[in-house]
């Protein structure tokens, strides 16, 4: 007969129910995963002093404390009263200290939970907010983005892109002033009122007065709310290239990024903040892009992030980043925004919506039916 090893090992007793309970009980306050805590340290030094018993603390070369050294009676000693309320008060300090650990130890628990609670809720609404997928274009191609500054609130950027009755294009961008479930609302109202507005008449200064109207009949009186952004209306021509008309309302530039390299801002001077003015002026500009040609829209989140050094980037700086790269096609060109937005890091201080459409160099051929 074979007998193993763990076999002649015995099994562990089984643990009383009141057992139980006690390491229920360590288990509670985290006793055994937490770091020394100078508290406990200084109470069993005390104690040590009172029945004048030495003990000396094991610590590491890097400053970690592993134990004690204690030096224990071997003869009977009397213990005084005195001596045992003195441990009895230092048996309830050290309880109270446990329960004050527990009690961080529980605060600081539900505040990770409601952040993460937090974090998903606004991941969930933001997605509501933008289109799930950009539509495909023909002999366009088209790519979007957003970079959210903060992982635990709802931004106001927008952007979106969609057919018109006619043939043409529709596409708009922008930015709803405030955050959380505020701005949210004040977005989901804009983009429906701007897709509404162009469907109904898509000439883009109208476009943009309309909105103006709903915004303020919506939010009148002491407390208004406003938005900034831009609105263009694309058309196909025979040559494969495409008409821009593009307003805009108090909000950055666009840019055009040629086929040659060049970087063409496409500025729409005089335009005013939506939802806020009297009578606002809204202007609008005419451009083509040519095959190989691009076009960036985004919000001031990216211009008016920092760099390193300091100061914020600014149109200016947008330029000559977009002239030092190559840009392949409206995928590759938000691939590069957002590299550049990680690479800021903390200097991004706000969300960040890009939208880029660019007509290819040679237009996809069509699909072939495989037998």
């Amino acid at each position: 007969m074979t007998v193993t090893g763990s076999a002649l090992r015995p099994s562990p007793a089984p643990r009383s129910a009141d057992e139980e309970r006690r390491l229920a009980a360590v288990d509670r306050y985290q006793i055994l995963d937490t770091p020394p805590d100078g508290t406990f340290d200084k109470g069993a030094a005390l104690a040590a002093r009172i029945f004048r018993t030495p003990a000396a603390a094991i610590t590491t070369a890097d400053g970690y404390h592993l134990g004690t050294v204690n030096v224990l009676d071997t003869h009977p000693r009397q213990v005084t009263a005195e001596q045992l309320a003195a441990l009895q008060n230092l048996a309830a300090l050290v309880m109270d200290q446990l329960e004050m650990r527990l009690s961080a130890i529980r605060t600081v628990t539900a505040e990770r939970q409601m952040r993460t609670a937090a974090e998903r809720l606004a991941r969930t609404l933001q997605r509501t907010l933008l289109p799930p997928a950009l539509p495909q274009v023909p002999g366009l191609r088209a790519a979007a983005a957003y970079h959210a500054a903060s992982a635990d609130e709802v931004g106001g950027d927008f952007y979106d892109l969609f057919p018109l009755d006619d043939g043409r294009w529709a596409f708009f961008l922008g930015d709803v002033c405030g955050r959380g479930a505020e701005a949210a609302a004040l977005t989901s109202l804009t983009r429906c009122t701007l897709r509404a507005a162009a469907l109904y008449g898509p000439d883009p200064c109208a476009v943009l007065a309309n909105l103006d109207t709903v915004l303020k009949g919506e939010y009148p009186g002491t407390d208004p709310r406003h938005c900034t952004a831009v609105f263009g209306v694309l058309g196909r021509t025979e040559d494969g290239s495409f008409t821009l008309t593009l307003a805009g309302g108090g909000h950055p530039p666009a840019s055009a990024v040629r086929a040659d390299g060049t970087i063409q801002p496409l500025p729409v001077t005089g335009g005013q903040l939506i939802g806020l003015l009297p009578e606002p002026r809204f202007t609008q500009t005419s451009t083509h892009l040519a095959p190989g040609d691009a076009l960036l829209l985004y919000t001031d989140g990216l211009t008016e992030a920092r760099t390193p050094s300091g100061p914020m980037r600014q149109e200016e700086g947008l330029a000559a980043h977009l002239a030092a790269g190559t840009w392949d096609d409206a995928d590759d060109l938000v691939a590069g925004i957002r590299r550049l937005l990680d690479h800021l890091g903390t200097g991004v201080n706000d969300d960040t919506a890009l939208l880029a459409l660019s007509v290819p160099i040679h237009p996809p051929a069509p699909a072939q039916e495989t037998r």
